[in-house]
């Protein structure tokens, strides 16, 4: 190996330090210390570095294509017996991720620069987003449990800042707000599982726990709590069910990072529960628990997308949804699987959100009934979505078919019933976005759309170029997996893909679209809608069983607080004043009374202490 080669392997750790230290340089734009109206050299200076860490990514995944996997370890923190390791694992897989992170990073930060080109506070959106960045990429290099909770908490917190940027609204803080929470419940028990598996095995690198799993044996109940609290992070970070309505409200947030949110967010949660699959092999109800949730959430989110009017909201449930077939491949142990999965949607996600954004700037509109006829306004923006949605389901010969009809085979080879799970939510995402094109793009013009034009240049080229990137995804896809092309899958899978898609596509292109008749008249099928475009009224049970729980509990303890604690606490202060009166009045002045009370507190003070010793 050469020079060159070993320091670049040896320097890869630096790569996560690329996106905070656009954050550092950054701040001094968005703190005021410089000019406010010039704003644009911090966003210059974070797409260089974003793209210096891009190149560098590339030079460390081409090396080990050649070379195999490297392994990096710091010691960090050495006390009694807990050893800390900075520690970063340069797989293929993990290095894939990065340059997944980095490019679509790269590509979302020159989107900005047009979506936001009159916004004031740009150097404070690309402080944020340069934290975004650093703590995906260290998530998905980390070869360490402990690093990796460390990082996954940098990246609740960059996600709460990023969506309330537009802080003086209302909404946008209840979502922040919503969305912090509701995943710092995943983290809260992520980290009752980190703690308990340091106290367990007492390290805490990837390896040196799987060496430890495979080895000792544990109560079954102690496996089964272990897993759930470790599946318990990722879930949150995935918007998975019960905790996925954070990704909904986090689409108040600016479009640009929702473009990484709908897509390499996710993944980061995706692989740090592949990385901590092998620990939960003597967990088989931990297991089952998370294909219940991938099920759950895969036919829940595409049943609820359908329902929606908001677009931006539309494609976070399709998140969700998708999401949910990459959890139900990991409970499956088909890790190979999981990754295809999340590789396809996470290019295609992030296409239809660029293209989404260029359609609210252009009307200042999100919601579809609203909207029509932009396609012939619109055709670099039209096109993009109509590529990002084809690339998205299973439509031969993209990304996406190749993910799903490798899934009919893999999957049906262990669990056939689950094969129905991925046809039909391929079939309600091709219901879904064809129902979305035909209200967006295709129709006559209304009063929000009359006028739209094209996108500017600064968010046209970086949606077009993913939007190549889309269409050569099967032939990454197939390199990166050593996949036998596009054959690898029988005939039959192929097929009932393709089906499916077809059915989603023709059912999608026939329902009417009327906005009038966007609420049916009959009660039932009215009841039916509200109930998918309501999300099952997930919210409204939550408000009335754990939010009024939590809210009874805290009224009960704030009025023991008052009536008992204070209580108590006031009584001893009335009863040292009413003594301190009492005394004051029985002063004389004279030192031997003084004297004789100290004699008679000592004398009494040694009979209690002889009476005790005897």
């Amino acid at each position: 190996m050469s020079t060159f080669s070993t320091l670049t392997l040896e320097s890869a750790w630096l790569i996560p330090l690329y996106g905070l230290a656009g954050t550092l340089v950054a701040l001094p734009w968005a703190a005021g210390w410089f000019r406010r109206d010039a704003h644009r050299p911090p966003a210059y200076l974070n797409i260089l570095l974003t793209l210096i860490a891009f190149v560098h990514g590339s030079l460390v995944l081409r090396e080990v294509m050649l070379n195999g996997p490297v392994s990096l370890e710091f010691p960090w923190l050495a006390f009694a017996d807990l050893q800390l390791n900075i520690s970063f694992s340069l797989s293929l897989t993990n290095l894939a991720a990065l340059e997944l992170i980095t490019g679509l990073s790269l590509l979302a930060q020159f989107y900005s620069l047009g979506y936001l080109d009159k916004e004031w506070a740009l150097a404070r959106f690309f402080a944020l987003l340069g934290f975004f960045e650093g703590a995906m990429s260290g998530v998905v290099l980390s070869d360490s449990l402990f690093q990796s909770y460390f990082l996954l908490e940098m990246l609740t917190l960059s996600t709460y800042l990023l969506v309330g940027f537009w802080y003086a609204q209302p909404l946008v803080i209840t979502a922040a707000r919503d969305a912090f929470l509701t995943k710092r419940v995943g983290d809260v028990l992520l980290l009752m599982g980190v703690v308990s598996l340091a106290a367990w095995s007492g390290v805490m690198g990837f390896q040196d726990l799987y060496a430890w799993s495979a080895t000792q044996p544990m109560t079954p109940i102690a496996a089964t709590l272990l897993g759930l609290g470790l599946i318990a992070g990722p879930v949150g970070k995935c918007a998975q069910f019960p905790m996925h309505l954070w990704l909904d409200e986090a689409m108040e947030g600016p479009n640009p990072a929702s473009i990484l949110r709908n897509s390499v967010v996710v993944t980061c949660g995706a692989i740090v529960l592949l990385k901590v699959m092998p620990l939960l092999q003597q967990a088989p109800v931990t297991l089952v628990v998370l294909q219940v949730i991938g099920i759950i959430s895969a036919l829940g989110g595409s049943l609820v997308s359908i329902a929606q009017v908001d677009i931006k909201r539309n494609l976070s449930y399709s998140t969700t949804a998708y999401l949910g077939l990459v959890f139900i491949a990991i409970a499956l142990q088909v890790p190979v699987l999981a990754l295809l999965l999340l590789f396809a949607h996470a290019v295609s996600k992030a296409l239809l959100s660029m293209s989404v954004g260029g359609v609210i700037a252009a009307t200042n509109c999100q919601d579809i009934t609203e909207l029509g006829g932009l396609g012939s306004r619109m055709p670099a923006t039209s096109g993009s979505f109509l590529i990002g949605s084809l690339g998205l389901v299973g439509c031969l010969p993209f990304g996406g078919f190749l993910c799903l009809a490798q899934s009919v085979e893999l999957i049906g080879a262990r669990e056939p019933v689950l094969v129905v799970v991925f046809l039909v939510t391929n079939a309600l995402t091709a219901l879904n976005l064809t129902r979305v094109y035909r209200h967006v793009f295709l129709g006559q013009s209304l009063a929000k759309t009359r006028r739209a034009a094209e996108i500017n240049w600064q968010m046209a080229l970086p949606m077009v170029a993913l939007s190549v990137i889309v269409l050569i995804t099967p032939l990454l896809l197939i390199r990166l997996e050593s996949l036998d092309g596009l054959l690898a899958f029988p005939v039959w899978a192929a097929a009932l893909v393709v089906g499916s898609g077809l059915v989603g596509l023709l059912i999608g292109a026939l329902i009417p679209l009327n906005k009038a008749w966007s609420r049916s008249l009959n009660p039932i099928l009215r009841w039916f809608q509200d109930l998918l475009a309501f999300d099952f009224y997930t919210e409204r049970f939550y408000r009335l069983t754990i939010v009024n729980v939590v809210a009874a509990f805290s009224k009960l303890a704030d009025r023991f607080d008052r009536t008992v604690v204070d209580g108590v606490l006031h009584f001893l202060a009335r009863f040292s004043l009413q003594s301190a009166d009492g005394l004051k009045l029985s002063i004389s002045g004279q030192s031997q009374s003084y004297v004789l009370t100290v004699v008679a507190a000592i004398v009494l003070l040694l009979f209690s202490l002889s009476w005790l010793l005897n």
